[in-house]
């Protein structure tokens, strides 16, 4: 197994210090035949409140300080895998596209610095279908961005966004992802394929439902000569609080007592194992694994 991190331009060196523009790290797995890269669609910008809401205010203080976080917002990258075997280029989730927020949206540019072209992906797996991981699916002409792939994603996970009553039971903030992820599944609805817990997606990626954060949210094993890593998407959703204490409730997630149980369950297995994972929203492009503390786990991003 062996790994590299590199830095990719947005499109020259120019971009180190012309503004406006992007350097971003990616990191890169190699598995015996298999390359797996973590790709930046950029980041969010999100109130704590999104992720603290509800916490206990003086162990959410000592946190913040552990952690070196900013008190006046979250800033949490957005990391796509790309899995390339020698025969197929799978993606990972398709990002947030253009309508979600200016920060994000940036796989094109992620994808040309592999010199790599939406053309060239053969499959897209879809861990879940929140904005972030969804709205990169069209392109402006409402068509599907990586037109010549196969899609996947979790029955439940299917079932749950093209629901009708779904936008009125998600909640009044949240309303307007229920209304983008069936506008955007509609368009694949007859194509995409859904899978079950325990499906096979292609051979040596397995499907594995970790609810909570949505309600079919799937993460995904790859198993290879040289060992196995999950793409893990937002049930691990943060390095810092979801580490320290994965049994609290997660205002971000939609079920949190769920999700929480889902958390502490795949930490112990990934700690077990001492899998490597890849993390949508984990630093130095969410690669890395999980290591036992004395009060809980911490992300360690060297494999």
């Amino acid at each position: 197994m062996h790994l590299n991190r590199r830095h990719f331009l947005a499109a020259s060196a120019a971009a180190l210090v012309l503004p406006g523009r992007r350097v971003w790290a990616a990191s890169t797995l190699t598995m015996g035949t298999v390359r797996v890269d973590s790709l930046s669609d950029g980041h969010l910008e999100l109130p704590l409140d999104f992720t603290f809401a509800g916490l206990p205010e003086a162990e959410i203080a000592a946190l913040l300080d552990r952690h070196g976080l900013a008190a006046d917002g979250l800033t949490p990258p957005c990391n796509l895998t790309l899995l390339r075997d020698g025969t197929n280029t799978v993606l990972f989730d398709l990002g947030a596209g253009p309508d979600f927020m200016p920060t994000a949206g940036k796989l094109a540019e992620a994808l040309e610095a592999l010199d790599l072209t939406p053309g060239d992906v053969t499959h897209v797996l879809i861990t879940h279908g929140h904005p972030d991981h969804l709205w990169g699916l069209l392109d402006e002409f409402d068509e599907p961005v990586f037109a010549d792939a196969e899609y996947m994603i979790g029955q439940a996970e299917f079932n749950y966004w093209m629901d009708p009553a779904t936008v009125e039971s998600i909640g009044e903030d949240r309303a307007s992802f229920a209304i983008g992820a069936s506008r955007r599944l509609e368009v694949v609805a007859d194509s995409i394929r859904k899978l079950a817990d325990g499906e096979e997606a292609l051979p040596g990626i397995t499907a594995r439902l970790t609810p909570g954060h949505t309600p079919g949210h799937l993460a995904y094993e790859i198993a290879t000569p040289e060992g196995t890593l999950m793409v893990v998407g937002d049930a691990i959703g943060n390095h810092h609080v979801a580490f320290d204490r994965p049994d609290w409730p997660a205002p971000s997630d939609q079920d949190p007592a769920l999700a929480a149980a889902t958390r502490v369950a795949l930490l112990e297995r990934l700690a077990d194992g001492a899998m490597p994972f890849i993390g949508y929203h984990l630093p130095q492009g969410g690669l890395g694994r999980v290591e036992r503390t004395e009060t809980g786990y911490r992300f360690a991003g060297d494999i």
